[in-house]
């Protein structure tokens, strides 16, 4: 049997790592306590934190023992990783609401049962910390020349990088170090842009334990053209079905570019290698059956099997028959506001069909929007109780996306 190790190389998870080959030795002969860091910027995770939560699976159905670590206290820094400008400076409140729908997520994916994962808030010891105290025996460690050349600090040296963003590096190492003196932890893992992060926090241990500790780092999310996946109209394909329908989150690995379907049947799923193997070998059409494997594999660890199946029964209904669904994504609006009459783009802003006024104009001119199967020719169209169908309205948006319209 293939050690955890080889298993994520094979899939195409593996970016850098720190010892190649001490951590190849310690994944298949011992069971190692690892971590992986989640900042709480937002209500819900998405698409990039799942790829996470994947390898988290990975290792620990290998019988390593996870962290995950909500990042209660270095939201309030920000990372400045991958950002050209300051993040929004969030309130406490703020933060802990994001916390514990971060905890709440990151348990459907990792068993936390019998002491086999932990879940930790760095709040807990950042929030509290001595700041002279941090300075004399932590930041004394930290060469300002070398955290300079971090590539998350060189991006933004030429707009400006504040001093607060500064800090985090330190953050992120003491957080490691910290797991390392509490739980034994020598592992972090995490995206591919947290490399020099994880550094400082390995170098950190090394400076004060006088140990080694190790990191590993994967793959970003994104396309064969290397754009960052999991960006739809609507924003962020968020793994809550109330920011992103379980039917819309079908869609959008239903509709994915051909060449990026078998990588993220790889990453994205639990599926074996020797199957994703035989579908890899599907051409032109057929690339059609490892989507909707992809698309249903996906939605189902996320939402759950009804959902997928739901979302699943709802795509084909409508691409096979054209027919209206109860499952489909729907927009109730005022039956009195249908009676006085809405203009077509402002019902598509309203359905989150559109992410402004420009590009639903833009739609229309190509012909790209229908109401009940009838293109909408013009932008002063006006949508009205008229134009109900079994009390409904059915628009579709392109070839695939598909929205209803239900009066209340």
């Amino acid at each position: 049997m293939a050690s955890v190790y080889e298993t994520l190389k094979e899939r195409g998870f593996i970016a850098q790592v720190t010892h190649e080959e001490q951590i190849k030795e310690l994944l298949e002969k011992e069971k190692v306590t690892f971590y992986i860091g989640f900042d709480a910027t937002a209500d819900s995770l998405h698409v990039g934190h799942f790829l996470q939560l994947v390898v988290m699976a990975h290792m620990q159905k290998a019988g390593h023992k996870p962290i995950a670590l909500v990042g209660g206290g270095t939201t309030m820094v920000g990372d400045p990783t991958g950002k050209t400008d300051m993040r929004r400076m969030m309130t406490r409140e703020e933060i802990i609401h994001n916390a514990e729908n971060f905890k709440k997520q990151i348990s459907k994916f990792i068993d936390f049962s019998d002491g086999k994962a932990l879940m930790v808030d760095n709040a807990d010891w950042l929030l509290d910390l001595n700041y002279i105290k941090f300075l004399r025996e932590i930041g004394v460690h930290f060469s300002v020349n070398r955290m300079l050349t971090a590539e998350c600090f060189k991006s933004r040296l030429e707009k400006g990088l504040s001093f607060i963003e500064f800090n985090y590096m330190l953050m992120q190492s003491y957080d490691f170090l910290k797991l390392y003196q509490d739980h034994g932890c020598i592992m972090q893992l995490g995206g591919d842009d947290q490399w020099s992060n994880i550094i400082g926090g390995i170098e950190l241990i090394r400076r004060v334990e006088g140990k080694e500790a190790y990191g590993m780092t994967f793959t970003l999310l994104t396309t064969s053209e290397g754009k960052k996946m999991g960006k739809t109209e609507k924003g962020a394909l968020w793994l809550d079905a109330e920011k992103t329908s379980p039917y819309d989150f079908y869609q959008y690995w239903r509709n994915i570019h051909d060449a990026d379907v078998i990588r993220c049947l790889k990453l994205l799923t639990f599926l074996p290698m020797e199957e994703i193997e035989k579908l890899a070998q599907l051409k032109d059409q057929e690339i059609n059956i490892a989507k909707k494997i992809l698309a249903f594999e996906v939605t189902k660890l996320v939402h759950g099997e009804e959902e997928a199946l739901k979302a699943q029964k709802t795509a084909e209904a409508l691409f096979s028959k054209g027919t209206s669904s109860d499952d489909m994504p729907t927009t109730e609006i005022a039956l009195q506001e249908l009676s006085e009459g809405i203009n077509i783009i402002d019902l598509l802003l309203r359905a989150k069909l559109i992410p402004s006024k420009g590009e639903g104009r833009r739609l229309i001119e190509q012909g790209g929007i229908s109401v009940n199967d009838n293109r909408v020719e013009g932008f002063d169209k006006i949508i009205n109780k008229d134009d109900l169908i079994n009390n409904e309205l059915i628009i579709k948006k392109g070839k695939k996306v598909y929205h209803r319209i239900k009066p209340v």
